[in-house]
């Protein structure tokens, strides 16, 4: 029997997606894109754009694109798409609606910066790249298709103020006449270009420290915590059978596993605030980042478990 692992059953999901119009007008009218004028043309590109850069390792398993576009915020990528396609109606309502919390995301990122500091400015200095201004002029260059819907506008939108802001930190200390630990003056850094259209040279060592922050975390985790993240997350099992393994009520496991995910994200953050010690602001993108490329791979994480699922399947398909 084939596996999802197999070549053979994959499918490309672009082509799979243009061939499906019927799921194309469904998630159309439940962006409710139409309120923005967004042709549903416009939209289908959008949802290929998030297809191939969520596959872009190679075709996906049959059913996975439909299960990845459930997962989308939609309605957020409607909106992008239609600013992005220069619809006023979606563009009234974004700045009405996200200006006082871009200004406020900013507020909270530059707080105690002594580099670029004034959060009004970086919020509304990101407004211009949203629309795509190029010599006083719109252009093609609107940080919106970059948006491709997996995280939420707003938390896609405070990552790219911390972007920019922790540019601006490393384009001011080129300046600074800093020394070395060993007395001797630093190496400048490279130029930056303050764009964060442009991909992040240290986007890297962020999910390097992001899954390193995982991991440890989940290693200090207690034994039945550990076990409940490795149920569903790794074996897919069900809150309903979750709760029969543990002798919980279904309730109680979906209670607990929100538990386990806030105290987890904390560990994480306190974990990344350690040495080396990163920033708010860099902590915002480690978490961004990997909600992009979903580098995490929970069976690595529990390897006990899936090397024993492994054999076990092994068994069954002898």
């Amino acid at each position: 029997m084939p596996h999802d692992s197999d070549p053979k059953t994959h499918v490309k999901p672009v082509s799979s997606l243009r061939a499906s119009e019927a799921q194309v007008a469904s998630l159309y009218a439940q962006a409710g894109a139409a309120a923005w004028g967004l042709p549903q043309s416009e939209f289908a590109k959008a949802l290929e754009r998030s297809a191939r850069k969520q596959f872009a390792n190679g075709g996906a398993a049959p059913g996975r694109l439909e299960e990845y576009l459930g997962t989308l915020h939609i309605e957020d990528l409607a909106l992008a798409s239609a600013c992005l396609a220069g619809c006023e109606p979606a563009w009234e309502f974004f700045v009405r609606e996200h200006r006082g919390y871009l200004r406020s995301a900013a507020g909270a990122i530059t707080k105690g910066s002594r580099v670029g500091a004034d959060a009004r400015e970086l919020a509304d200095s990101l407004f211009a790249e949203l629309f795509g201004l190029a010599d006083g002029k719109r252009g093609e260059r609107s940080l919106f298709r970059y948006f491709h819907g997996r995280s939420s506008l707003k938390t896609w939108l405070r990552a790219i103020l911390a972007q920019q802001h922790i540019n601006l930190i490393r384009e001011s200390r080129r300046w600074e006449p800093l020394e070395s630990g060993d007395g001797e003056a630093p190496k400048p850094l490279p130029p930056q270009n303050t764009s964060s259209a442009q991909i992040d040279p240290h986007r890297k060592n962020y999910l390097a420290r992001f899954q390193n922050a995982l991991e440890n975390s989940l290693a200090a985790r207690a034994h039945d915590d550990r076990r409940r993240l490795e149920l569903y997350y790794v074996r897919g099992k069900t809150l309903f059978e979750i709760g029969r393994l543990l002798g919980e009520h279904e309730s109680s496991v979906s209670r607990n596993l929100e538990r386990v995910r806030g105290e987890l994200r904390a560990a994480v953050e306190a974990y990344l605030r350690g040495t080396p010690p990163l920033s708010d602001a860099e902590i915002a993108l480690c978490f961004q980042y990997a909600a992009e490329e979903v580098p995490i791979d929970f069976r690595q994480l529990f390897p006990e478990r899936s090397s024993a699922k492994s054999s076990a399947g092994r068994k069954e398909s002898s």
